[in-house]
């Protein structure tokens, strides 16, 4: 099973950079359209549209991003675990290197 999984820690941070990115530019865009108000655009039933779509998107989108929060947190906790994991692998590899080293240093 393990031949199959493998992780990326450098894609799962271009991962997070990525999902910050993505509530930034829905943060820029609730408050662009913040400043838009129905009355400016035209007739009634055209500012009674607007009106729901302002309060839906409004809705959707902080939905929109406390969901990407919760999976930025994820991403950044398991980003931090595998580094965690890769760098005792690497430190008890480079300790087994040096047993080994002088175990055969001390046998010639």
């Amino acid at each position: 099973m393990g031949d199959h999984f493998k992780t990326d820690v450098d894609q799962l941070g271009t991962f997070l950079r990525t999902l910050e990115g993505c509530i930034r530019d829905l943060n820029e865009a609730r408050a662009a359209l913040a400043h838009v108000r129905a009355d400016q655009i035209g007739t009634k039933r055209l500012d009674e549209a607007c009106d729901g779509f302002q309060e839906r998107w409004k809705y959707g989108s902080e939905e929109t991003r406390k969901l990407i929060e919760t999976i930025s947190q994820g991403v950044k906790s398991n980003k931090k675990n595998y580094e965690e994991v890769e760098d005792a692998l690497e430190k008890a590899f480079q300790h087994l290197a040096k047993s080994t080293t002088e175990g055969q240093g001390g046998a010639h």
